[in-house]
């Protein structure tokens, strides 16, 4: 007798707020626009709220970014370093990717376009401001989201979170000078002061108390408990932050929004390009050196995509919150979703091909 047919596995999905993200910054765009043109006053107030004359940091920003960045440190596990040795090819290429090709990648891109193809419609000084912010966008490799991809190409969990933790370690000491040498090239000038400053506050801070959390807290009540009771706890106060950031950042670029709409279609061009590019890139050689596509799927899509959220953090900080290089970043936002799926889709889809490689040479 014949065995009843297997059913096809269910194809994986993104949780409902995951899901529809650029929805969600599409209307925080609309809301945030309303508000800057509708209440003006109330918008310039918000605005001018600063922690200390001239730090450029907004207090209502700056208390929402670290709302979003700590929970996400939360789940960094640096005991997975121990993992470096099982599968070294795909790490190096991986981190190859994002600290050799990427950030230079998104500024060679930045300096074509944003001062060259799209010079016509771009004023100079703008022009730069937007190339800074996308330099600030691509300089950190990405981590909340790197799980998601991971999980919607059969990723392997435990090799995405050595990537995950060791590019956070090497971001502590290589985003600052990536930031000033390429913001210098392009004609940018960046406050070292500043800079680090906005390093420690968004970076080292958070985390260092999300290690320290995670410690104590899977010592006192055990692994499971941390994953299952406690971080899930955040996920609404990590999805509120966001949420209200973006309100407020585009309230605060109220007017060039509604002035330079053309700009958010602009800049969107040379982010979808880099992360093609990269993702491609990393993926291509990851086939080339036979590394299981389990490690080469989520490591050709952290070589591409942006942690976005200390971007925004970042150029707020060293430009201010109406400058084109917040706006620069928060179309990273908009539009890194719908590309990253689109890549995930192109990983699954391209297994069969992508293994032959790897059972030819086994």
């Amino acid at each position: 007798m014949n065995a009843a047919p297997t059913a096809a596995p269910a194809p994986k999905r993104l949780a409902f707020f995951e899901r529809y993200l650029s929805l969600w910054v599409l209307l925080c765009m609309i809301a945030g626009v309303l508000l800057g043109q509708l209440l003006p006053g109330l918008t310039a107030a918000l605005s001018q709220l600063e922690f200390g004359h001239g730090s450029q940091v907004n207090v209502p920003i700056g208390v929402l970014l670290w709302l979003m960045i700590y929970p996400m440190m939360l789940k960094v596990d640096f005991s997975a370093l121990g993992g470096i040795a099982r599968k070294p090819k795909g790490l190096l290429v991986t981190l190859v990717v994002n600290w050799l090709v990427k950030p230079f990648s998104m500024a060679l891109l930045a300096w074509v376009f944003m001062q060259h193809v799209f010079a016509a419609w771009i004023e100079p000084e703008t022009a730069r401001n937007y190339t800074a912010g996308l330099i600030i966008l691509a300089a950190a490799p990405c981590t909340a989201m790197v799980f998601v991809w991971s999980y919607l190409t059969d990723g392997d969990p435990a090799y995405t979170l050595v990537q995950v933790a060791v590019n956070d370690l090497i971001m502590l000491v290589a985003f600052a000078p990536i930031v000033m040498f390429l913001c210098g090239v392009a004609h940018v000038v960046v406050p070292a002061k500043v800079l680090i400053t906005s390093v420690v506050v968004f970076i080292v801070i958070p985390l260092t108390a999300g290690w320290l959390t995670r410690t104590a807290l899977r010592r006192m009540h055990g692994p499971d408990w941390f994953a299952q009771k406690f971080l899930p706890k955040f996920h609404p106060v990590m999805i509120g932050a966001l949420l209200l950031t973006l309100v407020l950042i585009f309230a605060f670029q109220a007017k060039n929004l509604t002035s330079r709409w053309l700009a958010v279609l602009l800049i969107a061009v040379p982010i979808i390009i880099q992360v093609y590019f990269n993702s491609g890139l990393t993926y291509l050689l990851m086939r080339l050196f036979r590394v299981e596509h389990t490690v080469a799927a989520p490591g050709s899509l952290i070589g591409a995509s942006n942690f976005f959220e200390l971007a925004v953090a970042v150029a707020i900080t060293l430009f201010g919150a109406d400058s084109p290089a917040a706006l620069a970043t928060v179309v990273g936002v908009l539009v890194e979703v719908p590309v990253m799926l689109s890549v995930c889709q192109v990983c699954n889809a391209s297994r069969p091909w992508y293994q032959r490689a790897v059972v030819a040479e086994s």
